[in-house]
């Protein structure tokens, strides 16, 4: 992911007016491994109950404003698999809603999914399982499979934040 900045970052929000963008709390901009990401996802630490997601779409970041779960409902206590990322291994998956963007969202639509709460997809999908004798061959698959998982967390958190920019 490209280097981001805050005026691009509240910018980017499909979902989101002007004041809940420029109010948004961004996090610390110059500590985030940009190299690492597929996308930028945060909770605002000061109103816990907002997230947001910033990726790139056709190469210009759009960004996702998202109402997140109460600790009292709306976590899920079990494994449940996120729908970006598809991990069940390391972190709780949330439900977290978005409301449309356009007049859609004004009248009140939202869309849901499953995500990792800290919005750490990225590096689940880097992550691969430590070998006691590096095959040559094994490695080499395990770099195909990280590949593919990249490929897939980007389709699929693409996916979702257009059908949040959808206005039809």
């Amino acid at each position: 992911m490209h280097p981001l900045t805050e005026k691009q970052i509240r910018a980017s929000f499909v979902n989101a007016s002007r004041r809940e963008a420029a109010t948004a709390t961004l996090p610390d901009l110059d500590a985030v491994p940009w190299a690492d990401l597929d996308l930028l996802g945060w909770s605002d630490r000061k109103a816990p109950l907002l997230a947001y997601v910033v990726l790139e779409l056709d190469g210009v970041p759009t960004g996702v404003r998202f109402r997140t779960p109460t600790a009292e409902r709306g976590r899920t206590r079990r494994g449940a698999m996120c729908t970006w990322c598809q991990d069940v291994r390391t972190t709780e998956a949330v439900l977290v809603a978005a409301r449309r963007g356009g007049a859609s969202g004004k009248a009140g639509n939202t869309v849901g999914t499953l995500v990792c709460e800290q919005f750490d997809c990225s590096a689940h999908v880097r992550w691969t399982p430590p070998r006691r004798d590096p095959d040559p061959a094994t490695v080499a698959a395990d770099l195909i499979g990280v590949a593919e998982r990249v490929a897939g967390l980007r389709e699929r958190s693409a996916a979702f934040v257009r059908l949040v920019a959808a206005t039809a």
